[in-house]
């Protein structure tokens, strides 16, 4: 019987953090960084100031064909991929999100890999960690406070309660809370309103946390958040709550990137987790930066499928930050295709190269999505045991009639062992990149025009389905002085449309929007697709219900 992922990272011989820093040209000093922890350590802003002039390493960005129950394993196929760039003797580095307590007690469990690829240590990673969605959640709703409190004492700022657009938020996944009543139980308690609660992963905050370049960035931007509107609509942002100082201060040690490692003792930089479906699903900016100026070449992973994203990682990360992958992975698995070829979960097992041909309509359609930003693509086939001959033979040569290269991946179970195919493969890419990035659509485009590109160009939809309050909200941030800012679709992350169960590359399908929300401060407009919701609920198992601490004081169920 194989070992469980927890079972394989108790088992990891972990290093002191300050030998992995060492490694990368961090020297044990005070002025340098932070131990939390035996294992982890915070890099101070301060030190990162010294590699300024540094010449960046090269940027790969991982992301995966549309995900499925069967699993496509992308977190764990960064991790394997910078261990396999380091055992080809490249000097890499690997920088992920930080998973958020709503899907490790709800459905998806934890981010940290798995088998013999993950980020260690692995429970301290996937609960808590080291504090920083919960530094993000209370500057949140320190602002949603200060909002309520605010109107309690006078209302100078003449805010409508009925045009507040600044929800709060919590980092689990909890339904209730999606619409709720506040200030409720008489005139002691504020004036009665209507509001609700995203999951923190969802948060402005968090978007702002991960887009920012420096504590300075960061507070201007959190200044520019629009929190509400005055009876003649007037934005009331932020900085007028003078919200923008105290806000800051509690995230000051929060923005300084953690360092971990992986099993093979490289060093892993884990910071920042927005979601992908419901936010732009890239770790931060600066934790991003630090590993360029740190290593030769950085993995980089970017949230769900490339619709999702690698799209927003190219369209809104990049555009913000100046940052230019050289080369893209797109992972998949056998099994996930063979789903969008239409077979049941139960019964992937079984070789079926006629379901695993229909669905390669996905990858492919990933591959011409990614291809249209200008980038080189290498397809990273994650390898399950059950995975026949004759099924690995038909995904590869596939992809040789695209033109792209397939390399089957075995890191589960082989460590970095296992992906030197690829990070040699990867690491050519790189290196003859000619730099032709581009962005899918221009900043000068109406904002509508941006949506409908996105649309069209990446899902394949027909039209985009907006009513005239929509079009009217996008007027409205056009003459605000918005138009040029990038946006963040939140929709399904299971099909390219907005319908869960379309699987394979649907076509002639429409986009609904159901809601806008600008985002000042992170600077890009959300547009709300479909059913998707932005505070999650709990599944009817939730993996809750399997964790627990054993008679040895040890976490079980956690995956």
């Amino acid at each position: 019987m194989s070992k469980s992922d927890i079972q394989i990272a108790r088992e990891a011989k972990m290093k002191p953090i300050q030998e992995i820093l060492d490694g990368v040209g961090v020297p044990d000093k005070a002025e340098a960084y932070s131990p939390i922890s035996r294992y982890i350590a915070k890099i101070k802003l301060e030190y990162l100031e010294k590699f300024k002039e540094k010449k960046d390493g090269k940027l790969i960005l991982v992301t995966a064909i549309t995900p499925t129950p069967a699993g496509e394993g992308k977190t764990t196929t960064s991790v394997g991929l910078s261990d396999g760039l380091n055992k080809i003797g490249k000097k890499s580095i690997v920088c992920l999100r930080e998973p958020s307590l709503g899907p490790s007690f709800g459905m998806k469990g934890g981010a940290a890999g798995g088998g013999y690829a993950q980020v260690v240590p692995m429970e301290q990673i996937n609960l808590h960690f080291t504090g920083d969605f919960h530094a993000i959640t209370s500057a949140h709703n320190l602002l949603s406070a200060l909002i309520d409190n605010h109107i309690y004492w006078g209302n100078k700022l003449n805010i409508d309660v009925r045009r507040i657009v600044w929800k709060r938020v919590l980092d689990m996944n909890d339904r209730a809370l999606r619409s709720i009543n506040i200030n409720l139980g008489g005139v002691a308690n504020g004036f009665p309103r209507e509001d609700g609660f995203d999951i923190t992963v969802a948060s402005e905050i968090m978007a702002i946390f991960c887009l920012s370049n420096d504590l300075h960035d960061l507070e201007n931007r959190i200044g520019n958040i629009t929190v509400a509107y005055t009876r003649d609509k007037k934005p009331i942002y932020a900085k007028d709550l003078n919200a923008h100082g105290p806000m800051t201060v509690l995230l000051k040690d929060a923005i300084r990137p953690n360092v971990t490692q992986t099993l093979e003792n490289n060093p892993a930089i884990i910071h920042g987790g927005p979601f992908a479906n419901i936010a732009h699903g890239c770790n931060s900016v600066l934790a991003t930066k630090t590993a360029l100026k740190l290593s030769d070449y950085v993995v980089t992973e970017a949230g769900f499928g490339a619709d999702l994203g690698a799209e927003k990682f190219l369209d809104i990360k990049c555009r913000k930050s100046d940052l230019k992958p050289s080369c893209v992975v797109i992972v998949a698995t056998i099994r996930a295709l063979k789903m969008h070829g239409g077979v049941a979960k139960d019964d992937l097992k079984n070789e079926n190269v006629e379901a695993l041909k229909k669905g390669l309509v996905n990858l492919e359609r990933h591959v011409e999505n990614v291809k249209k930003f200008g980038l080189p693509v290498a397809i990273a086939v994650n390898h399950f045991i059950k995975d026949t001959d004759d099924e690995v033979k038909a995904l590869v040569d596939f992809c040789n009639k695209l033109g792209i290269k397939a390399s089957l991946c075995t890191h589960w179970a082989n460590g970095g062992e296992g992906t030197k195919e690829l990070a040699s493969h990867v690491a050519d890419l790189c290196e003859k990149n000619e730099d032709k990035f581009k962005f899918l659509y221009e900043s000068k485009m109406t904002l509508f025009k941006k949506i409908e590109t996105i649309a069209k160009e990446i899902y394949r939809a027909d039209e985009v389905i907006a009513d005239t309050k929509i079009r009217d909200q996008l007027k409205s941030f056009e003459e605000a002085g918005y138009g040029e800012l990038p946006i963040c679709v939140a929709k399904t992350q299971y099909s390219f449309s907005t319908d869960p169960n379309l699987k394979g590359a649907p076509t002639g399908h429409s986009l609904p929007i159901r809601e806008i929300r600008l985002s000042s401060g992170a600077e890009f407009i959300v547009v709300v697709c479909g059913a998707i919701m932005t505070m999650p609920g709990l599944p009817r198992v939730p993996a809750a219900d399997s964790i627990k601490l054993n008679k040895k004081g040890e976490i079980e169920g956690l995956f």
